[in-house]
């Protein structure tokens, strides 16, 4: 990937994250999302690359979301032959969430993050809009906890390879009812919950840095969200796995709790 492009991404983000939290705290989700969404596009716009949207917000009647299939940079306009280069005329597949948490910009809560990940066309999972299974976890225990064990057993080996009492150990999970067996079974460990309402992207890349005391995520969450989320985890050395979720039963909230 050109590293000028890559520079140029960061601007994208940035911009995003400048314009939605203009509405920081003014309980607009909805106005802070398509802030960033045409900062985002317009940003994007600009740069000499021909990109698509594999993970977007949606399909392309649902705009100005930045939808699926949505083809962005200045070398996807008709006249690209004659302004971009062979290199630049090969296709860069986009997973974006402009405002992942808006929600939290919503009631001025932090957590929400603008979000960008690129890839050669075809690096990116094209994950269908389904719920997840998510763990996220340090580089120390990189390829040594594994999804398809129990809390109880990850949590011991997070207790190893970071080399801390299970009491020490903080866990973030989505603060949703689907998650009240999981809650229970890592408190019974002895380690400790921190529920977050919104924002699983920003929880599962804390489990990447030192001094964060966030050292896993488990739980449920939305598929893009965890595509994003493997990505970045990827780059800072983490260890990140996800299960597609196509029942669902498994993240139905029972009446009783609604």
């Amino acid at each position: 990937m050109d590293n000028t492009i890559s520079l140029e991404i960061i601007e994208v983000v940035e911009q995003a994250a400048i314009a939605s939290s203009r509405w920081m705290g003014k309980g607009a989700k909805d106005e802070a999302d398509e802030a960033a969404v045409e900062a985002m596009r317009e940003r994007m716009n600009k740069i000499h690359m021909r990109g698509r949207i594999v993970i977007g917000e949606g399909e392309r009647d649902e705009a100005p979301m930045l939808y699926i299939g949505e083809e962005v940079g200045i070398c996807t306009q008709p006249n690209a032959g004659e302004v971009c280069t062979l290199e630049e005329l090969q296709e860069i597949d986009i997973a974006v969430d402009p405002c992942e948490g808006t929600n939290l910009v919503a009631k001025g809560q932090p957590g929400s993050m603008a979000v960008l990940a690129i890839s050669e066309k075809g690096g990116l999972f094209r994950a269908p809009d389904f719920y997840m299974k998510k763990l996220a976890a340090p580089p120390a225990a990189a390829n040594h906890v594994d999804i398809r064990k129990t809390a109880t057993e990850n949590i011991q080996i997070l207790s190893e390879c970071l080399e801390r009492s299970p009491d020490e150990l903080v866990i973030v999970v989505m603060d949703r009812p689907r998650h009240k067996e999981l809650i229970a079974e890592i408190r019974k460990t002895g380690a400790r919950v921190q529920l977050i309402s919104d924002g699983d992207v920003s929880a599962a890349i804390c489990c990447a840095f030192q001094g964060t005391n966030i050292h896993a995520l488990m739980g449920i969450g939305a598929a893009p969200e965890g595509v994003i989320s493997a990505a970045a985890m990827r780059c800072l050395g983490g260890h990140f796995q996800g299960q597609l979720i196509y029942d669902p039963n498994e993240v139905k909230t029972p009446e009783s709790e609604k």
